[in-house]
Formats: structure tokens, sequence, C-alpha cells
């Protein structure tokens, strides 16, 4: 029973308006090669920012502002704005969904009636 709801869940949730505009903003993304440039610096220099912080070390002044230059630039592309809004639309759903789950629970611990089917 809970297999079912749970597919029934993502099936609605993959119908929802928002999911629906992220996988738009993710495509036009992935087209947009100016933008895919930028996605691939922001990628290079986390990683780089990554294994600094890993060794115990700060990342030196010109890649911390080479990262934030990099997704300042890609915020304020319009596909770029595009992309952050739906992702944001989209994890405020999953917030949502997340704290409606948890109520659930909390009644269903609280319940002294087994259900079952």
């Amino acid at each position: 029973m809970i297999w079912d709801k749970a597919s029934e869940l993502g099936r609605l949730i993959g119908q929802s308006t928002e999911y629906q505009a992220l996988r738009r903003a993710e495509g036009t993304l992935r087209e947009d090669k100016d933008t895919v440039s930028k996605l691939e610096l922001i990628q290079t220099l986390a990683r780089q920012v990554d294994q600094v912080v890993a060794q115990g070390r700060m990342p030196d002044p010109e890649t911390a502002e080479s990262y934030e230059t990099a997704v300042r630039d890609l915020e304020i592309s319009p596909v770029g704005q595009a992309y952050v809004v739906a992702r944001s639309n989209f994890e405020k759903l999953m917030n949502r969904v997340n704290q409606q789950i948890t109520e659930g629970m909390e009644k269903g611990a609280a319940s002294s009636i087994i259900t079952l089917g």
C-alpha cells in the first residue's frame, strides 16, 4: 500500500505545474551554449573550492571571487533566472509535500487504529 501511494504521489508531482516548469527551464538551460559554459565554469570552480576545503584550508580570494562572479552571472541571465525561479518553486512544492507527509506520519503514529491494505 505504501508503495502504491508513493507511486501515485510521484505521478501527481510529475504532473504539477512546478515540476513541468522546472523541466522546461532545465531543457532551455541545456540548449543555451552560453549558459552551459557558465555552468561548466561553476562546476569546475566548485570542485576546486571543495578540494581546498577538504584539505582544511580556505580557497584563495581569486577562486572564491571567480566562483561568486560565475554564479551571479548565471543568476542574472534570463535563462539562469528562469531556472532559479522554477527550481525555487519546485523546492517550495516539495517542502509542502514533505510537511504534509510528516504531519500524516505524526497522526498515524498517534492513532490507535491500525489500517492494513
